[in-house]
């Protein structure tokens, strides 16, 4: 091959860019030095857009706009509406497992956006044959391009952020709710009449305050807790969520040891909402958001509890491992900014997932009435 078909040199690149700037080049310290204190200043910047701080530059999740309850979704509403997901979205993950657990995919159809270059989710024109894969597509109810213009549609318009999970009212063109426990509370008791299984309650009664008191930890800990350690802007954040994060991650492996589920002997919204951020741990979080202690294949028990979970069909079809890794690995800019992706590890791998967990005989005994209720 002739050497003018050679792709340049990046060392060259980069001698001829400081020449262009500065003249003859700088000395590689003084070069480095530059570099490094551009590249934070940009990074600070591109954080500040991606991930709201507080005063210790500890990740802030800004507040869900619109909240609803399944008492408070309109009678009319209920046979419109229409279900806005991202896939690698572990807030939006929950709402399409509990969909497919209640038989709600042909009541509650579902368009799936793609994370864009950007930042903001978007959709693509691809042909889909089977109306309830779970693969990214266009926008079934509307016909947007971006999710942002499906915000913008309704009454009165909207110039806040464009999330993910979003049910929307395809009749009266509105954003019912867009806050992910709302959404699975009202799939899982608010339509029972359209649900293929609606016998299936996965926050019956008397575990109600069990679910509330194991939502208070994994939330702030756990499913937040992982964004807080990738998004931590200072060291003091970053070593207050990451130790916050294994601590209560020890907690609930020494629970499992001897509860099948985090209530006890039955599946419930705890199990959903923590199963979702288990499932990318140590396909992304372990990496990218440096919550490296440990690998959640090291926890015996939380990875047979998350393998139990993921051997329910409902729930395996609802898992699309390459839009999870893509979605976080590529789009991450200020995290992974050569959009490098690793490999699978193989505590993730479909084989891997499908072992014996071997959690049938740990019914509702011993510590399945933790000491995380007593008051």
């Amino acid at each position: 091959m002739s050497s003018n078909n050679q792709p340049p040199d990046p060392t060259s690149l980069l001698s001829s860019v400081t020449k262009l700037l500065w003249g003859r080049s700088l000395p590689p310290g003084l070069l480095i030095s530059t570099v490094r204190t551009a590249w934070h200043s940009t990074w600070r910047i591109m954080m500040s857009q991606l991930a709201p701080s507080d005063p210790t530059l500890g990740y802030t999740r800004p507040p869900s706009k619109f909240r609803a309850l399944p008492n408070q979704i309109p009678l009319q509403s209920q046979t419109s509406l229409h279900l806005y997901v991202g896939l690698p979205c572990p807030w939006a993950h929950r709402t399409l497992i509990v969909r497919a657990l209640k038989g709600l995919e042909d009541a509650v159809p579902v368009s799936i956006a793609s994370p864009g270059l950007d930042g903001s989710w978007q959709f693509s024109n691809s042909a889909i044959s089977d109306p309830n894969t779970i693969t990214p597509g266009p926008d079934k109810a509307n016909g947007c391009k971006t999710l942002k213009e499906v915000y913008k549609s309704r009454a009165g318009g909207y110039d806040g952020r464009s999330t993910v999970p979003m049910l929307w009212d395809a009749k009266r063109k509105e954003v019912v709710c867009n806050e992910s426990y709302d959404i699975i509370q009202l799939f899982n008791s608010g339509l029972n009449e359209l649900a293929r299984n609606p016998g299936l309650d996965l926050s019956p009664p008397p575990f109600k305050q069990k679910i509330e008191k194991w939502n208070s930890i994994i939330y702030p800990n756990v499913n937040n807790g992982v964004y807080r350690c990738g998004f931590a802007q200072s060291q003091q954040a970053y070593d207050t969520a990451v130790n916050e994060l294994f601590d209560t991650l020890d907690t609930i492996e020494d629970h499992l040891s001897s509860s099948r589920y985090l209530c006890g002997g039955e599946l419930t919204l705890a199990d959903v909402c923590l199963f979702t951020t288990l499932i990318r741990f140590d396909l992304v979080y372990n990496v990218l958001f440096k919550c490296t202690k440990k690998k959640l294949i090291e926890y015996p028990n939380l990875h047979a509890y998350m393998r139990e979970i993921y051997q329910i069909p409902e729930v395996a079809e609802t898992c699309n491992f390459t839009a999870i890794m893509e979605g976080y690995y590529k789009t991450l800019f200020p995290l992974n900014p050569g959009s490098i992706q690793p490999v699978m590890p193989a505590g993730s791998e479909h084989e891997v997932l499908l072992r014996p967990h071997n959690r049938d005989s740990l019914l509702l005994q011993g510590k399945s009435e933790s000491a995380l209720y007593v008051s």
